[in-house]
C-alpha cells in the first residue's frame, strides 16, 4: 500500500476497511467531556466488547432463576460451558478441538503444563528461554528448576546479537545444537512482549525436536493477534491469557493447547481434579481417575462461568470476522504507523520492532533516546494510552478489531508534538 501522511488519507482507509463496523462495538474510554481516548494498550487488557455485559447477565439470570439446576437447565448449561469456547478458539490458534481447552490462568497453566512436560535427568535437565522472556515466565521457570533440584543457573538464555534487539533463530539452532544434549525443555514466547517479534513456530519446534527437547510457547501476546497455526507448528504446548487481543476482561481465564500426538497418551504425569476425570462417570464418585483424552486431560476444576461468558462474547466477534481478515487489517495499521513513525524524521526514535510486518503482531515498539516515563505521562495526559516499559520503550497495540487509521494519524500526531515541545516541530506531509 502507498500511505500518505495525512488525516484525509486516514479517513479514507477507514471508510474502505471492511471490519471499521467491529469498532462500535466496543466501549471506548472517553475523557470527562465524552471524546474517545486513543487506546493503543490492548496489548495488555482489551477493550470490552459492549456484548459482554449480556452474555454474563444470562449467566446471572439463570443463577438466580434457576440455583443450583442451571448446571443442566440454564439457556447454556453450565456443566459443560467450556466446550462452547472450544471449536472458536482452536480457529484462533489454528489447532484441532481436541488440542485446545479454556482454563485456569497463564502461569498455572504453564506450570500444569510443566508437571507433564519438563522431565529432567540428570543429563538432560537444562531450560531454553529468551534472554528478555516476560518476567512470570522466568519465574515459573526458575521454580519448575529448583523442585527438581536444579538452579536458576541452569536456564539456557537465547540472546539477541551485542547491540540488537531482535532474536535471530540462527543463534537457537546454535544453542541447541551444541547444548541440546542437556537441554530438556524449549518455553519460548512466540511474540515477545516487549519488541512485538513474532517468532517461527514452526521452525524452533524443528530445532527442539532436532535434539529431543520439548518444546513449548507462550502466547500471551499471541493469541488473538498473529496465526501461531499451533498444530502445524508441531510444538508440544502451549498457554496463553485471554485478557490481552481476546478482550475477555482483567484476570480473566487462560487457553492451554496440547498436541494431538499426546492427546491418547494417559501415563504423562499430571495434577489430578475432578474435571480432567472421564465426563461419563465424573459424577460416579467412587470411581479411580481415569484421565481424559486431550487437551481436557488437564483440567482440575469445574468451569467458572461469569469469566467463560465473558470470553465466549468475545469469541463470538472473532468467529465473525477471522483471523485471517483481522491480520490483514493488522498489518496494515502498522504500516502506517510505521510509516508515519519514520515521517517525524528524528533521531531519537527507533523501532524496535521488526520491520516485516509478517514477523510481528500488531504492536510497534517505539524506543525514546534519552526519555523516561514522563513522556508516557505526556501522552496520558493527551489522552493517549501507551504502555511504558524501561528503560525508554512506549509499547503501542494498534488492535484491529477497534482501533481506526484515523487513530493511528492522530497518536503519532500527539507523540510527534510532545517530542518536539521547546525544540521546534518537524512536520513532512510529502507523500510515500
Amino acid at each position: 500500500m502507498k500511505y500518505q501522511n495525512n488525516l484525509a488519507f486516514a479517513k479514507q482507509q477507514d471508510r474502505e476497511d471492511t471490519l471499521s463496523h467491529l469498532r462500535s462495538q466496543f466501549h471506548i474510554p472517553k475523557d470527562k467531556s465524552g471524546k474517545e481516548w486513543l487506546y493503543f494498550t490492548g496489548n495488555s487488557l482489551g477493550l470490552q466488547p459492549k456484548s459482554t455485559k449480556e452474555y454474563i447477565n444470562q449467566e446471572l439470570e439463570d443463577w438466580a432463576n434457576l440455583g443450583v439446576e442451571g448446571h443442566f437447565e440454564a439457556k447454556n448449561p453450565w456443566l459443560n460451558y467450556h466446550e462452547y469456547l472450544t471449536d472458536k478458539m482452536a480457529k484462533i490458534v489454528g489447532a484441532k478441538p481436541i488440542e485446545v481447552v479454556v482454563m485456569n490462568t497463564l502461569t498455572t497453566n504453564l506450570h500444569l503444563l510443566m508437571v507433564s512436560f519438563y522431565k529432567p535427568t540428570k543429563e538432560k535437565y537444562k531450560i531454553v528461554i529468551e534472554s528478555d522472556a516476560f518476567p512470570s515466565d522466568r519465574y515459573a521457570v526458575e521454580s519448575q528448576l529448583k523442585f527438581h533440584g536444579f538452579s536458576k543457573d541452569d536456564i539456557i538464555e537465547w540472546k539477541p546479537k551485542k547491540g540488537e534487539e531482535l532474536l535471530q533463530i540462527e543463534d537457537l539452532e546454535k544453542i541447541v545444537l551444541e547444548q541440546g544434549n542437556e537441554i530438556a525443555l524449549l518455553l519460548i514466547g512466540g511474540v515477545n512482549y516487549y519488541t512485538g517479534q513474532f517468532l517461527d513456530l514452526k521452525r524452533i519446534a524443528a530445532i527442539g525436536h532436532s535434539k529431543n527437547c520439548v518444546v513449548g510457547i507462550d502466547l500471551a501476546h499471541g493469541a488473538g493477534n498473529i496465526q501461531p497455526n499451533l498444530h502445524e507448528s508441531g510444538v508440544d504446548f502451549a498457554a496463553w491469557c485471554t485478557y490481552k487481543y481476546l478482550n475477555s476482561g482483567p484476570g480473566s481465564l487462560a487457553g492451554l493447547f496440547v498436541h494431538e500426538k499426546h492427546a491418547k497418551n494417559k501415563n504423562l504425569p499430571r495434577f489430578a481434579g475432578w474435571w480432567n476425570h472421564n465426563k461419563s462417570t465424573r459424577f460416579n464418585m467412587r470411581q479411580p481417575f481415569d484421565v481424559m483424552e486431550g487437551a481436557e486431560g488437564w483440567q482440575l476444576s469445574n468451569p467458572p462461568i461469569l469469566s467463560m461468558a465473558a470470553i465466549k462474547a468475545s469469541l463470538d466477534v472473532f468467529d465473525e470476522v477471522g483471523m485471517e481478515t483481522l491480520r490483514e487489517k493488522s498489518e496494515k495499521l502498522t504500516g502506517y504507523f510505521e510509516f508515519l513513525i519514520n515521517k517525524i524524521g528524528s533521531s531519537d526514535i527507533k523501532i524496535i520492532t521488526p520491520k516485516n510486518p509478517k514477523e510481528r503482531g500488531c504492536q510497534l515498539s517505539i524506543q525514546v533516546k534519552n526519555a523516561d516515563k514522563s513522556l508516557h505521562q505526556k501522552l496520558m495526559k493527551k489522552h493517549v494510552i501507551t504502555d511504558w516499559r524501561e528503560p525508554d520503550v512506549i509499547r503501542c497495540a494498534p488492535v484491529p478489531m477497534y482501533t481506526s487509521f484515523e487513530d493511528v494519524y492522530e497518536m503519532v500526531e500527539i507523540l510527534s508534538l510532545t517530542l518536539s515541545e521547546g525544540k521546534g516541530t518537524y512536520v513532512d506531509n510529502e507523500n510515500e
